[in-house]
């Protein structure tokens, strides 16, 4: 196998193509926005099992350097009370920490990272159709233009227009029953304390926040609520996200509504989905990674992590493994079980969004239950078989 054609330009797009032309496979991203898929005031958390996968290609440093850690996690309930704090890191001896950053800047760290080796990314490029033979795939998009490959990897995302065309019977994403609003703000008198992330159970909602060493303080808030047509959500201004958070957390005594008051146009909402489980993940030339496949509620913090572990795993079984079919097949072995664990783990935080455990936890504490998350580690050097 010669070239894959990557459709997605996000996160396991980049990636992907960076494994692959690391294991000797060329491969061309093909973005459907014409500048990328950049989005304002949203911000993400990279694991140290995410942080690894970057670092078995070699992709780690452009990331660590646009990113700041955080190693402890503290709860607050409805009154303000603590309710306690844990530490925030990863098991393993590589000394990775959990990594803060705005969603375009990680964007932006991996596309550029991809084009430094020699990657190719062509925008405005989004999917219609795809044609597949015994000699490779074609793929169609909706500027007229075509491309040829060996194979057809979907990272588009969870939306995603290569799951619908390799299995149109898939299930959509399910909504949560729940909005992710995610802001910042430079107001250095809600700063949390250096290194923390601080976790509030609300009464009715939940929410999180960190401060950067500049001084900026990123926030997200899960909200229940059903989910939204786009055009509506697209209508929500940032002062009716700062609104509608401020309603979901009025009542209680915590520093969630002066921190959200003191934010000023970096806000956005989404609703938020998963993808419980897919049939189908790949056909003899086509095979989805990252929210394509195996999209999780935002409450985990894994989704970009599980992207990049996919597009590593991916490419070491193109890598050594006689075709296509085969390769696929063993990617799917290697991360099904793994990935709808993590997306089912997610869910049920989903589902406990504003009532206080009696032991706060996080998809990350360092008690032992939960090192086969933050543990699991790509080998590259490892050949499957």
């Amino acid at each position: 196998m010669t070239h894959a054609l990557v459709i997605g330009g996000g996160i396991a797009g980049p990636v992907t193509a960076m494994a692959l032309r690391r294991a000797g496979i060329e491969a061309t991203v093909h973005e459907a926005h014409p500048t990328g898929a950049d989005h304002l005031g949203a911000f993400l958390v990279l694991f140290a099992n995410g942080l690894a996968a970057l670092r078995a290609v070699g992709a780690d440093e452009p990331v660590l350097a646009c990113s700041f850690a955080a190693d402890t996690v503290e709860f607050l309930g409805p009154t303000g009370a603590r309710l306690g704090a844990r530490p925030l890191t990863g098991a393993g001896d590589d000394g990775l920490s959990p990594r803060t950053l705005q969603r375009a800047a990680l964007y932006r760290a991996l596309r550029d990272e991809a084009v430094r080796r020699g990657v190719r990314v062509a925008y405005g490029k989004r999917l219609v159709d795809a044609t597949t033979g015994p000699d490779g795939v074609v793929a169609y998009f909706a500027d007229g233009t075509r491309a040829e490959g060996d194979v057809l990897i979907g990272a588009d995302g969870i939306h995603s227009r290569t799951r619908t065309l390799l299995d149109p019977a898939a299930p959509p994403p399910r909504h949560t029953g729940q909005l992710t609003v995610c802001g910042r703000t430079r107001d250095a008198g809600h700063a949390v304390p250096d290194r923390t992330y601080r976790m509030v159970y609300g009464q009715r909602a939940f929410f999180g926040c960190t401060s950067a060493p500049d001084g900026s303080t990123y926030w997200f808030a899960n909200i229940p609520a059903p989910e939204q047509p786009r055009p509506a959500l697209a209508a929500i201004s940032p002062a009716g996200w700062r609104e509608r958070v401020l309603a979901a957390f009025a009542g209680d005594h915590t520093p969630v509504t002066e921190l959200v008051a003191a934010t000023g146009d970096a806000v956005v909402g989404v609703n938020a989905y998963d993808i419980p489980t897919l049939p189908v993940w790949h056909s003899d030339r086509t095979v989805l990674v990252g929210d394509a496949v195996h999209a999780t509620a935002p409450n985990a913090a894994q989704g970009a992590s599980m992207a990049i572990e996919d597009g590593v795993v991916l490419a070491r079984c193109l890598r050594d493994l006689p075709g296509p079919a085969e390769a696929f097949a063993a990617y799917e072995r290697l991360r099904r079980e793994r990935v709808e664990r993590v997306v089912a783990l997610s869910a049920a935080m989903a589902g406990r969004v504003a009532a206080p455990p009696e032991q706060p936890r996080t998809p990350a504490t360092s008690d032992g239950a939960d090192d086969w998350l933050t543990s699991y580690r790509v080998e590259w050097d490892a050949r499957v078989s």
